[in-house]
């Protein structure tokens, strides 16, 4: 993940010798082990580039939506890309969507194009989900699944064009958003009362108020995580705390 991002900020300092660039890597750890001297093998690049380096620890696993807010609410640039650990990014990917950013005032955040590790696509943008959609999702074989296609294609908006940006996506993936830091201040970052999964159903929304979420497919990543279901009872039970929370905030949606 960082080797890949370092290169990708390589690419956007070719462009844009003045901006600040800042890597703000979270560890969410109770016990920290961590130290800044474990990514010397990057400070060649990271001084090449003027970017700097941060190791955020010792707040202990405080969750997903609060351990970003550390640094969103502190973020004094003009875009911000919330990312996960394992993310791979093409070398393009953060010029690409940052140009679409600067050029498309009405956007507030972009998705990008996603792929697994083995090269299949991954749809990382939803229409507004359904109780059934999650089940049928995470807990019904895939052989079984086949009557419902046409539902689940819809939700993860398979249709969407590969060519070209939609705007107006109602959700877009916590994994890799790039944001208007503006944005996302102005509506309080993710709500730290989930303490994994739906923060970024709830924050996409929030967002969406205000400003249009877009998908950019130029913008392209691997991504190797995914299926919550099958991480066992634990994130199983934390899935549904938090979808109870995002319904009975947003909605419900049965069928």
């Amino acid at each position: 993940m960082l080797s890949s991002l370092v290169q990708a900020l390589t690419v956007v300092r070719r462009s844009d010798t003045e901006s600040e660039l800042t890597i703000s890597l979270i560890d969410n750890a109770e016990d920290s082990r961590l130290e800044l001297e474990d990514f010397n093998s990057l400070q060649e690049a990271l001084v090449s580039i003027s970017c700097e380096f941060k190791l955020l620890q010792g707040h202990g696993n405080i969750g997903y939506g609060a351990a970003h807010n550390l640094v969103i609410s502190k973020c004094r640039t003009s875009y911000i890309l919330l990312m996960n650990p394992d993310i791979a990014l093409e070398q393009v990917s953060l010029i690409t969507g940052l140009r679409f950013l600067a050029d498309n005032l009405e956007v507030s955040a972009v998705s990008p194009f996603a792929a697994f590790a083995d090269g299949s696509k991954q749809y990382l943008c939803k229409r507004y989900p359904s109780v059934l959609n999650f089940f049928l999702r995470g807990f019904i074989p895939h052989f079984l699944r086949k009557p419902f296609g046409k539902r689940l294609a819809r939700f993860e908006m398979q249709d969407l064009a590969e060519d070209q940006p939609t705007l107006g996506i109602p959700i877009i993936s916590g994994c890799f958003m790039m944001c208007r830091t503006s944005a996302l201040q102005e509506v309080g970052g993710f709500n730290e009362a989930y303490f994994l999964y739906f923060e970024d159903f709830d924050l996409s929304i929030r967002l969406g108020k205000n400003a249009s979420l877009a998908y950019l497919p130029e913008m392209k990543i691997v991504h190797s995580g995914g299926h919550s279901a099958r991480k066992g009872l634990k994130h199983i039970r934390l899935f549904i705390t938090s979808g109870k929370r995002f319904f009975s905030s947003h909605g419900w949606r049965w069928v």
